[in-house]
């Protein structure tokens, strides 16, 4: 529902090239995740909607320092929601796929200073 919104306002907004490389990216992903997978995969791969949400954020002006904050608040029920499961599964099974940090720790560096 929001690639279609987000190709009408690139219409409004007359970002019908950059929509159209969106398409052409995520068509393009698509292919070469199932060349990947193998094409007896029987699951249907899309992308999520996360990958036109910047781009309506932009196209509607929004700055890109609330980008990563709105996409953790439209998360944070269903983080908290798997971290309840967690903790009161007797299993104690993980909900969420493993993770593994292979990247040396950094210092913060500010925004300014970026």
């Amino acid at each position: 529902m929001l690639k279609e919104w987000a190709q009408d306002l690139a219409k409004e907004k007359n970002l019908e090239e950059e929509f159209a490389f969106l398409e052409l990216l995520e068509e393009r992903a698509i292919e070469n995740f199932m060349e990947f997978k193998g094409k007896n995969v029987n699951k249907r791969v899309c992308a999520n909607v996360d990958f036109y949400s910047g781009f309506v954020y932009e196209m509607i002006g929004l700055p890109e320092e609330v980008y990563t904050p709105l996409f953790a608040m439209s998360r944070i029920t269903g983080w908290t929601a798997h971290r309840i499961e967690e903790l009161n599964f007797d299993s104690k099974r993980i909900i969420r796929p493993a993770y593994k940090n292979v990247v040396a720790p950094r210092k913060f560096v500010p925004l300014k200073k970026r």
